[in-house]
């Protein structure tokens, strides 16, 4: 007997060889008999939950042990038979647990069990969520879905084993029993963490907490939303939305500088959308494609990449210059779209479509200049002359009324002292409201900008936000439920309550990096970062405080980080220290 094991574990370690040899020697990615698969940059991290949030039962008699929960785990299977998480159902009670993983992630959940359990274990029903309120619904009731991203989902566990199970964005994980008169016993549970482990470049400090859990949030949400392409949301919809994308790469190029995932997801729309067709069906995410890339070159100087998008971009201007009427007013067909508060506000969408156009058009001029093309950039600025024409009203929308500033169709100071600057958070939201803040600080107004940071961002913390979402309203604060408790009696849930268009109650999301902009918006104003030629090379520090007393952080360029600090002094002057790579020039 002992020779033959020997025998066979000879020929086996043999055959191991051989195929190794074979494997070793063909080139990487096209070995024989294996189909090339895709790659990813994503690394996994396993998170021990931070507290159990609830327990449907407080006796003792269905819900056993679930402190162990909270212990760091292996992640192992073992034959010791130490005490897990104990649950027991009859044909009245299931038991559920809801765990807090401290933070919103992208990933799944790790399930070890237990070798005290019997054969016949039952299945488990596992549902995510972005809020407590999440894991305690249904698919189909107030807005709960699977459509994205499977959150809610049963499953049968193996009697001693482990088990990956789920792809999500959440925080909250519930667990519940669903079989009748069983008994289930797990040894751990971890969620997997699913992101880029990449470095935080930029960083931001001040005086004011507040602002600095902001600008991190604005940065972490899009750091979850940087998978093998740049989502919008990690939940819903896990999908490259272009528009989305302005607000997370001017925070991608705040805190981490280059990074692959922005021109990946660039490239894949363009090619997803052959010409004249407008991309995601929407002619304003054609146009935020060229201002990204307008952007993106500005801040990291890739000629290279640059001229590998002439083919595309040409034509796409002279499409563009063709949906103009001879009074210059735009008449773009298709979805016209800023974003959903604004969607049923024609006129404030025309205004809107109407700026973006002159931005558009200012950053062709800027992109075909750069690209040698004479012919394109007298089209461009031909066409913004033709486009000045027109001028818009602002129809009482702050959307429109920020664009519009930021376009100069309509003086800054108008559009600040006229729609802005009234009625302090009301009317704005999380996608344009980064545009709202860029023409508040055009318009000189950076205290305004900061307090409306304070205040609208910062309330979506006050309600146990740990990414921003895809929209908020400033009302929904009154007598609204923090996310991550249970909903108490005579509270709002804020959560399932609220939302409109696409994303009613719990279909709402809750990570949305279009929501980013304060983050961006901060090291540029109020740290005073502002590139002034491509690639970093000419950078202008230009600080304002407001009501600050001193900030200090990081900016990321192609030649390495500038550090800065600024003091406000005394007489109310700023005091600076800034140390900036070479192949780095300064001015202020």
């Amino acid at each position: 007997m002992i020779n033959s094991l020997k025998a066979s574990g000879l020929l086996f370690l043999a055959i191991a060889l051989s195929v190794g040899s074979v494997i070793a020697q063909l080139p990487k990615g096209s070995e024989e008999g294996i189909t090339p698969g895709r790659s990813t940059n994503l690394v996994r991290k396993f998170l021990t939950p931070s507290r159990i949030v609830m327990k449907s039962d407080q006796t003792g008699k269905f819900i056993q042990n679930a402190e162990v929960l909270l212990k760091p785990g292996t992640g192992q299977a073992v034959l010791n038979k130490d005490k897990g998480l104990k649950l027991t159902s009859t044909s009245t009670e299931f038991p559920l647990i809801i765990l807090d993983f401290g933070k919103e992630i992208q990933g799944g959940l790790e399930i070890v069990t237990s070798i005290n359990n019997d054969k016949k274990m039952g299945h488990l029903r596992i549902r995510f969520g972005e809020s407590v309120s999440e894991t305690l619904s249904n698919v189909g009731e107030k807005g709960a879905t699977n459509e994205h991203s499977l959150r809610d989902f049963t499953i049968a566990l193996p009697w001693l084993g482990r088990v990956e199970v789920g792809n999500s964005g959440f925080r909250f994980a519930s667990m519940q029993l669903v079989d009748p008169d069983v008994k289930l016993e797990i040894k751990e549970v971890s969620a997997i963490f699913t992101y880029r482990d990449i470095p935080y470049l930029g960083s931001f400090k001040c005086n004011d907490e507040r602002l600095n859990r902001i600008w991190m949030t604005g940065a972490y949400t899009v750091h979850l939303n940087m998978q093998d392409y740049l989502w919008d949301g990690i939940k819903r919809d896990r999908l490259v939305w272009v528009g989305d994308l302005h607000p997370e790469v001017m925070t991608v190029n705040t805190v981490f500088g280059f990074n692959e995932v922005v021109p990946k997801s660039l490239d894949l729309i363009r090619e997803l959308t052959p010409l004249p067709g407008w991309m995601n069906g929407l002619s304003s995410y054609s146009m935020w494609w060229i201002l990204i890339h307008r952007d993106w070159y500005k801040y990291h100087g890739n000629l290279n990449y640059l001229k590998e998008q002439k083919s595309y971009l040409f034509p796409l201007l002279e499409l563009l210059s063709k949906k103009i009427d001879n009074s210059g007013k735009e008449i773009l067909e298709g979805g016209r779209f800023l974003d959903w508060p604004s969607s049923e506000n024609q006129p404030a969408i025309h205004a809107g479509l109407q700026s973006m156009m002159v931005m558009t058009f200012q950053a062709g001029a800027e992109l075909s200049a750069v690209l040698g093309d004479q012919p394109m950039v007298q089209l461009c600025n031909n066409t913004v002359l033709r486009l000045k024409k027109h001028i818009p009203e602002f129809n009482g929308s702050k959307q429109a009324a920020a664009l519009l500033a930021l376009s100069g169709l309509v003086p800054a100071r108008k559009a600040n002292n006229e729609i802005l600057a009234k009625d302090g958070v009301h009317k704005m939201s999380t996608f344009y409201g980064f545009y709202m803040l860029r023409a508040r600080a055009m318009a000189g107004d950076y205290q305004g900008a900061i307090d409306n940071i304070r205040n609208y961002w910062g309330a979506m913390l006050d309600l146990g936000a740990t990414t921003f979402w895809e929209d908020f309203d400033i009302d929904w604060m009154k007598n609204g439920n923090r996310i991550d408790e249970p909903v108490a009696e005579g509270k709002i849930d804020v959560h399932s309550t609220y939302g409109g268009y696409c994303y009613k109650g719990l279909r709402h999301s809750f990570c949305h990096g279009w929501a980013s902009g304060p983050t961006s918006w901060l090291s540029e104003n109020i740290l005073g970062v502002k590139v002034i030629e491509a690639g970093c090379k000419v950078v202008k520090i230009e600080p304002h405080l407001g009501d600050l007393l001193w900030v200090e952080g990081t900016f990321p360029t192609p030649f390495g980080v500038i550090k800065i600090r600024h003091d406000k002094m005394a007489d109310g002057q700023i005091k600076s220290k800034i140390d900036a790579p070479n192949g780095v020039r300064i001015i202020k």
